[in-house]
């Protein structure tokens, strides 16, 4: 214990005493810090990140929500959270200054009409930045800030209590409430919540209570045409980080193992101040070695490599499947049977994009796709899935890398404009130079369908190998 706290100690003094030596500002000093502050920061600094979050907030309230409840038939939505409990839409609803629920906050949703419009209201929550009408217990006592000091009741059972005058006063006939058997999307009501609503709705509306899976999913879902550009933004770092994981600067052959390129990436991913949803990983084919079983094998000369990761950032998800070649001496490029089956994967992708219609659901879509590629002599599996507020998004699923026959449930989901897809796949190939060895080439990169349901590539798929020296 002495001895940690001298280390602790040891690194702490330095820094203090190089705060206090610290120079002059000039306004040359000032713009070199600028410089690499946007190179420690490429996409801004977290409160520039949270005023643009906190307009596409705005915009999907004002612009998505009522439309999709229109489209649905819903004239009411409630949804009741409890903190560290929240229903799944419950992030796609608040600001990115709100980070648990708070106890409880009952959101209510009610459309008077396309000339009045949708009325927002959160009972015993926050208002979000003016978004929502806030509606509190008479009984608490709010500081200036807006902070509850005292609630009535603990836990915001009293919150209860509010909810029926607001149903009265809206007179749905409809009120949707987050109940699903399939769409884990749209299953935010828990048990609790479902009683006590069901108890505080007033008798005469509670017949009116129903099912709407599709407008929590379709609203998580859709995209703003406004997060486009700030999207590709982040994929550049997606790639850019990629590239760097693959290039000598991280890798030296006979050295680097796989489990130092995964911990140099959610390491660099830290450092710039970013997060990541999920482990990367790190995987190798090689020339005449059977790998499924070995675990941070040593990188070779000649290996084949795979990397699946993703980062967050903005409150948006990345997943990115990239493949690299750990050169030969005197080699330039990966062989000739690398490339061609890096190409066939390529294919596959052209064909789901093809395939990927909006109306569609992703059973149709996967189906199609399949058989073109039997049709073409390809072989592989498909398992796309949307992409935004989640890594694996609301939406469509196509196929399941166990579920090549389709997906029920989340697989008859239609495809529609203004979403975005992981267009996630594998194509294995014999190639020649490796004694037609097969070699399973995964690629995942990101698209995107526009508002006349136009597909294109957020920022590039990949169709040259990574090279490392």
């Amino acid at each position: 214990m002495r001895r940690l706290r001298a280390l602790a100690l040891a690194g702490f003094f330095p820094l203090l005493l190089a705060h206090e030596r610290a120079p002059e500002p000039t306004p040359e000093r000032a713009a070199a810090t600028r410089t690499q502050l946007e190179q420690d920061r490429p996409l801004g600094t977290l409160r520039e990140q949270a005023e643009i979050r906190q307009e596409w907030l705005r915009l999907r309230l004002e612009r998505v929500l009522p439309r999709l409840m229109r489209e649905h038939g819903v004239d009411m939505w409630i949804l009741p959270t409890r903190e560290y409990n929240e229903d799944p839409v419950f992030w796609s609803l608040v600001s990115p200054t709100t980070m648990a629920a708070r106890r409880r906050t009952i959101y209510v949703f009610c459309d008077r009409g396309p000339e009045k419009g949708l009325e927002r209201i959160a009972i015993g929550g926050t208002s979000q930045g003016e978004l929502y009408r806030v509606v509190r217990d008479p009984g608490a006592r709010v500081g200036a800030a807006g902070a509850e000091l005292r609630p009535a009741e603990p836990w915001g059972r009293e919150q209860w209590k509010l909810l029926p005058p607001i149903v009265e006063e809206c007179d749905p006939k409809t009120i949707a409430v987050n109940v699903s058997h399939d769409i884990n999307f749209s299953d935010g009501l828990t048990m609790g919540e479902w009683q006590q609503l069901q108890a505080a709705v007033p008798p005469r509306y509670r017949a009116r209570i129903v099912r709407r899976e599709l407008l929590p999913l379709q609203y998580i879902e859709e995209r703003l045409p406004e997060m486009l550009n700030v999207y590709e933004r982040i994929m550049m770092v997606a790639h850019g980080i990629i590239a760097q994981a693959f290039s000598g600067e991280v890798i030296t052959p006979g050295v680097t193992r796989t489990d130092d390129v995964v911990w140099w990436l959610r390491q660099r991913v830290n450092d710039l101040g970013l997060d990541t949803w999920f482990q990367p990983t790190v995987t190798v084919q090689r020339h005449g070695v059977e790998m499924p079983d070995s675990t941070n094998p040593v990188i070779q000369r000649g290996d084949v490599l795979h990397v699946d990761f993703g980062i967050t950032a903005l409150g948006l998800k990345t997943d990115t499947q990239h493949m690299g070649y750990v050169l030969r001496g005197g080699e330039d490029y990966a062989p000739a049977g690398l490339q061609a089956a890096l190409r066939r994967a390529n294919r596959v992708q052209d064909i789901l994009l093809e395939e990927l219609q909006p109306g569609r659901t992703g059973n149709e879509v996967l189906e199609a796709t399949l058989a073109r590629m039997r049709g073409e002599g390809i072989g592989g599996t498909v398992y796309t899935h949307p992409i935004g507020d989640h890594g694996h998004g609301a939406g469509p699923l196509i196929g399941l890398w166990d579920r090549q026959e389709g997906v029920p449930g989340r697989g008859d989901v239609p495809v529609r404009p203004n979403t975005w897809f992981s267009i996630e796949l594998q194509v294995t190939t014999p190639v020649a130079e490796w004694r037609s060895q097969r070699v399973r080439i995964a690629l995942e990169d990101e698209a995107y369908l526009d508002g006349d349901g136009a597909r294109r590539w957020v920022l590039a798929r990949q169709e040259r190998f990574h090279l490392t020296p």
